[in-house]
């Protein structure tokens, strides 16, 4: 047992002493793959979303070092008719590249470190296969696997650090890529020397052009997981399961954590997320962290047209069309707003409906971070905004029909360029944003407009709150009390129905073509049903 080859199942044994869902199916799937053309395995998904805790997973399961029999007895791989054929039969090269770039002194040294530590315990392993000389890992793997017929299976955790921390170095992210290409390049040396390999990381595989760097690899990304939807995150179901067991209000977390989704799975939460508010009894923002919060500020910042027009209407609930299909894979490549948009789906901080092609803020929890990146610089006005949405908020609890409609007049003078006048999605939009905070005690419901109305919306109050539930219409060339006229008229069914005796109507208007002082100016009627 090493570091490197074959690591043992100790790693698995401490995720399972913790609070444990079951993701070994995800053991199946690679077990399908194992001697097929399928069998080279690239699955990318965002930080805290379990790549690590899979990776270790699979060492337990592979490795022939060790007996993991009694860790996945009564898991959901144990009732698999592959379960038996493959338990412990291979040779496992573990690698977390994270580890490498952090401990090295000289990052450019790090692929040869990498090659050099693995070489080291092969020879000690299997003695008198590898020549002294020999400094190549692809060479020395090939050689073993002929002369003693034992097969690897390669995992590589967090496969892409390089590219990430040192993403301006061409020369190292190109020996890197060769590494791999020598490892994995599909052909009779491969065939004799790999079982399967399983990679994770943040990003998928880096592309030159149009081409990928390692075109034999099967990818799954969160722009496209397919089969393996289920092990992104956690499932609806899961986390039921564990608010079930641990007693936690599963509506809280639905409202903070959930958001993702795909072709063939709706609701997937973050994993880190939803283990910790179970943990800790609370609720809060535990994806997000200083570092991400400053790449992502880094990102959304960036000079493109259209990308500041797009963040504002996401901020507002809105969803916005990425093409997807022109990012390279990596943190440098950028030409577009439709790569800075891909980025931040593969890093997690949009949810991505491959259906209508569409990007969108998941939940609340990634809604919180982008607020925070929005304070300063560029985006000062967008933040002062959220600043002053709770205030906002108040004044339309106490009837402050003045202060709501001074409110609503700034957001939608926000920026004409962006949240245009009369436009319905952006009035929408600016509604949502000036009402940011009523996300946390409210779901807001988009109404679907009617005539000259529209950014009609319903905050209907979450669980544990004593907050009325409101209705706004917004319109223009009427009046704020046809506003309310019409709310009376069409909107008292459905999902209001239950609020009756604690409800709030909002009617907002203004002359989209007064002049002078009156231009655009806003009125409110507020009305406590």
């Amino acid at each position: 047992m090493g570091i490197y080859l074959n690591p043992g199942n100790r790693g698995f044994q401490t995720i399972l002493n913790g609070k444990y869902v079951d993701k070994t199916g995800l053991i199946d799937y690679v077990n399908s793959t194992v001697d097929t053309p399928q069998k080279l395995t690239c699955f990318s998904r965002p930080r805290r979303f379990g790549k690590s805790f899979a990776a270790k997973m699979l060492c337990a399961y592979y490795d022939r070092s060790c007996d993991s029999r009694p860790l996945f007895e009564g898991l959901e791989i144990s009732k698999k008719d592959s379960f038996e054929a493959h338990l412990n039969k291979y040779d496992v090269i573990y690698l977390d590249i994270t580890w490498f770039v952090s401990t090295t002194d000289d990052i450019n040294q790090v692929v040869r470190d990498i090659q050099s530590s693995i070489l080291t315990e092969l020879r000690e392993e299997f003695s008198g296969y590898v020549p002294g000389s020999e400094r190549s890992l692809p060479r020395a793997m090939a050689a073993i696997a002929r002369k003693s017929g034992r097969r690897f299976i390669v995992i590589i955790d967090e496969w892409d650090a390089i590219f990430r921390e040192a993403k301006d170095q061409d020369a190292l992210q190109k020996e890197y890529v060769q590494l791999l290409r020598g490892l994995f390049k599909g052909g009779m040396v491969t065939d004799e020397t790999i079982a399967a390999a399983y990679m994770t990381g943040i990003l998928p595989i880096k592309k030159y052009g149009t081409e990928s760097a390692l075109t034999d690899f099967h990818e799954f990304t969160m722009v496209a997981p397919d089969t393996l939807a289920p092990y992104v995150g956690f499932t609806e179901q899961e986390v039921r399961k564990l608010c079930e067991k641990y007693s936690f209000d599963f509506e809280k977390i639905k409202h903070w954590y959930d958001g993702y989704s795909f072709e063939n799975l709706d609701s997937v939460y973050s994993p880190n997320s939803v283990m910790n508010a179970i943990s800790r009894g609370v609720i809060r923002n535990y994806w997000t962290s200083s570092e991400t919060y400053e790449s992502l500020k880094s990102y959304i910042s960036m000079n493109f047209d259209g990308l500041k027009d797009d963040i504002i209407s996401m901020l507002g609930g809105n969803r916005v069309r990425v093409v997807v299909s022109t990012f390279q894979n990596d943190v440098t490549s950028f030409k577009n707003k439709d790569d800075v948009l891909t980025l931040l789906i593969h890093l997690g901080y949009l949810g991505y409906d491959a259906a209508s092609e569409k990007a969108f803020i998941p939940n609340q929890e990634v809604a919180d971070a982008f607020a925070d990146a929005v304070r300063e610089d560029d985006w000062k006005d967008v933040g002062d905004l959220i600043r002053q949405s709770e205030e906002l908020l108040e004044a339309t609890l106490r009837g402050d029909e003045e202060a709501v409609a001074d409110a609503l007049e700034r957001v939608h003078a926000l920026n004409s360029s962006v949240l245009q006048y009369n436009n319905e999605a952006s009035l929408s939009s600016a509604i949502m944003i000036a009402y940011y905070t009523a996300r946390r005690i409210y779901k807001i419901v988009p109404e679907f407009p009617q005539g000259k109305g529209f950014a009609d919306l319903a905050f209907l109050p979450r669980k544990g709150t004593d907050k009325p539930a409101m209705i706004i219409e917004l319109k223009y060339d009427k009046d704020a009390d046809s506003a309310i006229r019409q709310i009376h008229e069409n909107r008292y069914d459905g999902d209001l129905k239950e609020y009756f005796g604690n409800l709030l109507l909002v009617g907002i208007n203004y002359d989209k073509d007064a002049k002078g002082t009156n231009a655009k100016r806003h009125r409110c009627v507020i009305e406590r049903v």
